[in-house]
């Protein structure tokens, strides 16, 4: 049984979502975010993770347990081959990185979209996860037709194209831009600009330029107070925490509690 794009379902329908990232090779992570019954998505940073396509079906099917839907973001390098693959597991979103040009959005689209005269991509049937409950390829492209399509705009190179980006990201269906303050700065020699106030313009003509361009803008965020300012720019997708660091803040808080009550005897 294909499970329904809750996902997509929720950008047609026009409304704000809300996702957060797990870097954790562990399925019980999608499950335990699915079972709060709080996020639209779990977002799957690949990119920083180590896994196989055996890890992809087994957190798909906790994904679907929890009425989860995930989303990959793969590393740029191999990003074609493991977005099929996590489509083909049950994945119903790919984040691409590192977009540079127009020419790099067009490549991401054909490597997750069918086959057909219609979408003009490269994805044929995949004799994956959809075909082990019994196999119908309308269904199958009907599933594949709903794919959240993301991209990163984080590169210096990438500011300096925004517009040709953002309008090949438009005709070629792109959901959402995800604003990358960390490799902006890299890619411009400047690493620590993404803890300057100077990344602000930057930032923000990432968010403009994609309100003007009729592809939503989502921002990752750590804390909820981050979002007002976001949102005051137009924002409504977020995706906010890390599994990694809220792990680490959780065994900070009670490791420095434990400690300073057992000081005291």
């Amino acid at each position: 049984m294909i499970m329904a794009n809750t996902l997509r379902q929720k950008l047609d329908a026009g409304k704000a979502t809300i996702g957060t990232h797990f870097l954790s090779s562990d399925p019980d992570i999608p499950e335990i975010i699915g079972d709060t019954g709080l996020f639209d998505y779990g977002e799957y940073c690949a990119e920083y993770s180590a896994f196989d396509m055996q890890l992809l079906y087994h957190m798909a099917r906790a994904g679907q347990c929890a009425n989860l839907p995930l989303m990959l973001k793969p590393d740029q390098e191999s990003q074609g081959y493991w977005a099929q693959a996590a489509l083909g597991a049950g994945f119903k979103a790919v984040l691409f990185t590192d977009i540079r040009s127009g020419d790099d959005v067009v490549e991401c689209h054909r490597t997750i979209a069918a086959d057909t005269p219609d979408r003009g991509g490269h994805m044929g049937v995949k004799l994956r996860r959809p075909a082990l409950s019994g196999y119908q390829p309308s269904d199958y492209l009907d599933d594949l037709n709903a794919t959240v399509f993301l991209i990163m705009i984080e590169k210096n190179s990438a500011l300096d194209n925004i517009d040709e980006i953002l309008e090949v990201a438009k005709a070629k269906g792109v959901d959402m831009t995800q604003w990358g303050p960390a490799d902006f700065g890299f890619s411009r020699g400047q690493p620590n600009l993404m803890h300057s106030p100077d990344i602000r313009p930057f930032e923000e003509e990432v968010i403009k330029k994609s309100i003007e361009h009729g592809v939503a803008p989502r921002i990752e965020i750590g804390e909820v107070e981050q979002a007002k300012r976001y949102m005051d720019l137009g924002v409504r997708h977020f995706c906010i925490g890390w599994d990694r660091f809220m792990y680490q803040t959780g065994l900070a808080q009670i490791g420095e509690g434990m400690r300073k009550l057992l000081e005291t005897v």
